[in-house]
């Protein structure tokens, strides 16, 4: 978005957020109409510029913080989150942990698993797998759409086994 927003419009996102803070604006639907009727810009990168100048995207906060926001009322499910992580760690050297307001992704090339508290008693694995059959355990991705094909609903760190951990292998040696 940054590249395409000095692309378009040939000025940088600096500029962008300059504006917006000279033009004292504090709600981020106010911005988005501001800079959509005042400099003609797209409604994706009014919202770009938007969540950029008041540091709301994911990307403007820390990782740590992500995450522990999304254990807040969730504080049971953080040691499956926690061995997750561990197992995941252990598969391979090259995977990137993406934290987001209520996911983390793990990406090889391409996202291979997303850890989400679903609820507060569930934490819901999502995997990308190609061609693979859903069963009892290995459900329909659900709620994930198309980030993910496959989900598994997750209640206690005992369910962190080897045929998750296999599933979640298999998804990471598919994800290259």
């Amino acid at each position: 978005m940054e590249k395409g927003i000095l692309e378009k419009t040939g000025k940088s996102l600096e500029h962008w957020i300059s504006v917006v803070q000279d033009s004292k604006i504090e709600k981020h639907k106010a911005i988005m109409d501001y800079l959509i009727s005042q400099f003609n810009l797209s409604y994706g990168h009014a919202n770009f510029v938007a969540l950029k100048a008041k540091k709301s995207d994911a990307a403007s906060q820390d990782s740590e913080d992500l995450i522990q926001n999304q254990y807040v009322g969730k504080e049971n499910l953080k040691p499956i989150y926690e061995k997750l992580l561990v197992e995941i760690k252990k598969i391979g050297e090259d995977i990137s942990i993406v934290p987001k307001k209520d996911s983390v992704s793990f990406i090889r090339k391409k996202q291979f698993v997303l850890i989400k508290p679903a609820s507060k008693t569930r934490i819901d694995l999502g995997l990308k797998f190609k061609n693979k059959p859903f069963g009892i355990r290995l459900e329909n991705s659900g709620p994930f759409g198309l980030m993910c094909t496959h989900r598994v609903q997750i209640t206690s760190v005992e369910q962190v086994d080897p045929e998750l951990i296999a599933w979640i292998k298999e998804a990471y040696e598919i994800s290259n």
